[in-house]
C-alpha cells in the first residue's frame, strides 16, 4: 500500500509539472478541452485521457499489479503530447511502477 501512495504522489507531481510545461505559451490560456475520457475502476486502476486546442494530449492507464501480497504495486503506463513554442512536437512516454519512474522521448538524454 506505501507503494500506491508513492507512486500516486510521484504522478501528481508529475502531472503538475507537465502541465505547466506542455503547451505554448501564446496558445495556452485560450485552450479548450477537445476530448475528455475517464474511467476510474475503483481501487484497481483507472483509465484516462484528453487533447486540448493548444496541442496537448494525454493518455494514462493504471492497474493493480499482486493485490493482497507484499508485492502489491500501481502499474502505470502513459504519453503526453506536446507543442513548444518553436512549433516542435514532442512526446514522452513513461512507466511508473514498483521500479520507479521510467520516462522515455527523443528529446530526454539517453544514456
Amino acid at each position: 500500500m506505501h507503494s500506491i501512495n508513492a507512486c500516486a504522489f510521484v504522478l501528481c507531481a508529475f502531472a503538475l509539472v507537465s502541465s505547466s510545461l506542455a503547451a505554448p505559451l501564446d496558445d495556452s490560456q485560450q485552450a479548450t478541452i477537445l476530448r475528455y475520457d475517464n474511467e476510474n475502476i475503483g481501487t484497481d486502476g483507472y483509465n484516462f485521457g484528453y487533447e486540448t486546442s493548444d496541442g496537448v494530449t494525454r493518455q494514462e492507464q493504471a492497474e493493480l499489479k499482486n493485490a493482497g501480497t507484499e508485492q502489491e504495486a500501481l502499474s502505470v503506463r502513459g504519453s503526453v503530447s506536446w507543442v513548444a513554442p518553436d512549433g516542435q512536437t514532442y512526446t514522452l512516454n513513461y512507466i511508473a511502477d514498483e521500479n520507479g519512474f521510467q520516462p522515455q522521448g527523443d528529446h530526454l538524454p539517453h544514456n
